[in-house]
């Protein structure tokens, strides 16, 4: 079984990924965050420092393009090519109001004679791997059948299916029995996503479907960022272990951003994922929340590393 990490926005950037790395090796690739064509205007900074290879050593990393236009995901994956880029994945499962309305991620997917004019024209021009991120729909499930049928008359690198639709957004359960008719019915190589939580969701789902053969993991490895080895080895992560992490996250915010409070914010977005690792993080939690002090922050930090044990996912 191969082992992604999913792209999160503000989450999984490159100071997160190298501390992943640096703590619980074990993940075959990292997807990047999106970056969205500016035609003419190349990438912000913040998008260049992230697929930048000098922050990126010894990862393999995907850099992930959002757009709906094709001229600028060629452009785009041109200039990704230039850095050394191998793998350029395309978002078709984003589900957020702000993309969708605009016809992009999971909003592309209602658009089915533009998307399928839109892969003719990026497999045609592209000058290397291409894979693709996809929910299963807009409103229903049976939608994908009419999008695998498009999906496979492309060479897709590896098609990675969250069988949810857009409009449950992250609620509801993922729709596998959908996966598995893709697992029977597509012509390209498959990784699922969606709802990998804990090392029982991954055991359930290669019940449910034996023959997967990847797995992107994002909420659950952001929770836990020891998931991996949990599966693989059976080997809990220990609090040393996730202080560290922690840590070195932290430092790395300090030492990019303008002030500590942006440092603590991104740390905020952090936390409202890995409190759950502990016991009972509530109040804790809600003081990391509140704080925009940096003492104040490390102090509480220290306290629920201290006063609080770890649950097991």
């Amino acid at each position: 079984m191969k082992f992604y990490l999913a792209p999160m926005e503000g989450v999984t950037g490159y100071i997160y990924r190298n501390a992943c790395e640096t703590f619980f090796a074990g993940t075959d690739k990292y997807f990047m965050p999106f970056v969205t064509p500016k035609p003419k205007k190349g990438f912000t900074a913040k998008e260049l420092n992230d697929i930048l290879p000098k922050h990126n050593e010894g990862l393999v990393t995907v850099p992930q393009i959002l757009t709906n236009r094709a001229e600028d995901f060629t452009q785009t994956e041109k200039y990704l090519r230039e850095y050394g880029y191998q793998e350029i994945n395309l978002n078709l499962g984003c589900p957020s109001g702000t993309v969708t309305s605009k016809g992009k991620g999971a909003g592309f997917l209602g658009r089915i004679k533009s998307l399928d004019e839109f892969l003719y024209e990026i497999y045609e021009k592209s000058e290397g791997d291409i894979s693709i991120k996809t929910r299963i729909g807009v409103e229903e499930p049976e939608e994908f059948y009419e999008l695998l049928e498009i999906y496979n008359r492309y060479p897709i690198k590896e098609l990675t299916i969250h069988p949810r639709v857009l409009k449950d957004y992250y609620k509801n359960i993922p729709h596998r029995n959908i996966y598995k008719y893709a697992e029977e019915n597509s012509k390209n190589s498959l990784c699922y996503n969606g709802n990998i939580l804990t090392v029982k969701d991954y055991e359930e789902l290669v019940r449910e479907c034996p023959k997967t053969q990847a797995v992107m993991l994002g909420r659950g490895m952001i929770t836990n960022p020891g998931l991996i080895r949990l599966i693989k080895e059976g080997k809990p992560v220990t609090k040393e272990e996730l202080k560290g992490f922690h840590d070195k996250v932290w430092e790395g915010y300090l030492s990019i951003m303008s002030g500590d409070i942006h440092a603590i914010y991104k740390m905020k977005e952090l936390w409202f994922y890995m409190g759950g690792m502990f016991t009972e993080p509530e109040s804790y939690i809600k003081k990391i929340r509140k704080t925009d002090s940096w003492t104040e922050y490390e102090a509480v930090v220290d306290a629920l590393f201290r006063e609080q044990e770890l649950i097991e996912k």
